[in-house]
């Protein structure tokens, strides 16, 4: 007798059990962990990730007030950024999932097919209740929509201008005599000025035009100004009304060509290939390069450290080359709540968020207790030595209760006020021209197998060219090959289909 053999998919088996398990959770009313129902502080299990040097303690004293003004206990696991997606894996494997989970990628495989599974919580119908969460972008709240239209998080909201776009050298340009570019054209001259002309005036010959590098998966720090060619932010442009992938488009030809020529005359770095990102920021540190690609407020950065030994010393980030700027999708990650957690500790949980998008809460959790973690001064709160020791900061606390705020992108501690004012004026004007992704958790199954390696093979190319390693032509017929790509045409078919059912479910 010939026997059947099957092949069993452990990632559903996994989510199967694991909504199995939430039904008879739901149904018993278990797993409310006090506080609910008003019985004593709520206990809140919360899974995230911190950018400070070390996580806060459990008797951190900002978490202790929270807790008082909240009526919550708050038991935080706080997990390093360099393997936040290994433990996100291994967390919703086991069906062990905090209250309040960080999905940093809110659209993996793994996530859709929980969301699929009913796994999470759909918080479409309880959102509206939470004034603060409310004033979130109408962007943040769309781009978390999975595949059905309905949102099964709670947005880490980041502002939707301010984002990665150029920075240059303002006080190397005064002494130049230079205008602030406006297109690409203008800023291929200054970075050439930059090189040529003894900007630092030491009379040496020992400055770089953009601190640019790219990587094995993209375009790095040169990505910007491949979009200033294409007017595309991201992989996927619209064209009549269909996703046609970027690098099919002529303007990554354009950019490519001008890359080309920018290395070949030594206004990029000559480790371009193999330069990582702290290296690039040491040149800007070091006075060596006049551009970089990052977020506003991270150009004070290198201002900062310059202006120890030059006053005069200045990054400007620029408002757009070519009428192009970046609208960035309004959140970085989200916190799910499993369907373990039963309906009215769901609202709870949302409750507690709203308040961490208050005033109140969001300033709590980013600078703490006013005079003892912050001093105001000229309406800026200065943290002081206390902060540092309690370990009080956006990148701590600020991770999970954050309020929106238009001009997040604008400030960094210790930044003078006129650099603060004119952060949003230049934030207040890209508004009028920044360009949106369009394709922001758009899904690919194909993709999700075999868009890692394609990527490479693109960038492989892409890297080529820009080094002169191979002439343009061979990209336009790289690029005849990628059109009849079976994996680049399916994974095409699947984003548009994906894109047509965000249409339809938002409609």
């Amino acid at each position: 007798m010939r026997k059947r053999r099957f092949k069993l998919d452990k990632t559903k088996i996994t989510v199967s059990l694991l909504f199995i398990a939430a039904l008879l959770v739901g149904c018993s009313g278990g797993g409310g962990g006090g506080g609910a129902s008003g019985d004593g502080p709520l206990n809140v299990s919360i899974m995230t990730m911190y950018y400070t040097p070390e996580p806060p303690g459990k008797d951190n004293v900002v978490i202790k007030e929270i807790e008082k003004r909240t009526n919550t206990k708050l038991n935080i696991t706080w997990v390093s950024p360099n393997n936040y997606a290994d433990k996100v894996n291994v967390t919703l494997a086991s069906g062990d999932i905090p209250d309040l989970m960080l999905l940093d990628n809110a659209f993996t495989a793994q996530v859709r097919t929980m969301v699929a599974q009913g796994a999470l919580w759909d918080l479409t119908p309880y959102i509206k209740d939470y004034p603060n969460l409310m004033k979130f972008p109408k962007e943040t709240w769309t781009n978390t929509k999975q595949a059905d239209g309905k949102n099964y998080g709670i947005p880490r909201v980041r502002p939707v201008e301010g984002g990665g776009f150029v920075y240059l050298r303002k006080d190397w340009m005064d002494k130049l005599n230079l205008e602030v570019p406006k297109t690409i054209d203008e800023f291929y001259d200054v970075l050439k000025a930059f090189v040529e002309k003894d900007p630092d005036g030491n009379g040496k010959d020992d400055t770089i035009g953009y601190a640019s590098f790219v990587d094995q998966s993209g375009m790095a720090s040169l990505g910007q100004l491949q979009n200033v060619f294409t007017k595309t932010n991201g992989d996927w442009s619209l064209v009549d009304g269909k996703l046609v992938n970027v690098n099919l488009l002529p303007g990554v030809r354009d950019a490519l060509v001008w890359m080309n020529k920018a290395y070949r005359e030594k206004l990029l770095p000559e480790d371009l290939a193999t330069l990582k990102n702290s290296q690039a920021k040491d040149l800007l540190k070091a006075g060596r390069a006049g551009g970089f690609q990052d977020t506003v407020e991270a150009a004070w950065e290198p201002t900062e450290e310059l202006r120890k030994t030059d006053p005069k010393a200045d990054f400007l980030p620029l408002v757009s080359l070519n009428g192009y700027v970046n609208r960035d999708s309004g959140f970085f990650g989200m916190y799910a709540i499993p369907k373990t957690v039963p309906e009215a500790k769901m609202k709870k949980l949302l409750e507690l968020m709203d308040y961490g998008a208050s005033d109140e809460g969001s300033d709590l959790a980013s600078f703490g207790i006013k005079d003892v973690h912050y001093k105001e001064e000229n309406g800026v709160k200065v943290p002081t030595e206390q902060a540092k020791t309690d370990i009080v900061a956006q990148q701590a606390l600020g991770q999970i209760f954050i309020k929106y705020d238009k001009y997040l992108r604008a400030y960094r501690s210790g930044m003078p006020s006129d650099i603060l004012e004119r952060n949003k004026q230049i934030i207040d004007e890209r508004a009028k021209l920044s360009v949106p992704e369009v394709a922001v958790g758009l899904n690919s199954d194909t993709n999700t197998k075999v868009g890692t390696e394609l990527g490479k093979k693109i960038q492989d190319m892409k890297t080529k060219v820009i080094l002169g390693k191979a002439p343009i032509e061979e990209w336009d017929r790289f690029v005849g090959e990628l059109k009849n790509d079976p994996d680049l045409l399916k994974i095409t078919e699947e984003i548009n289909a994906s894109y047509q059912q965000r249409i339809s479910s938002s409609e």
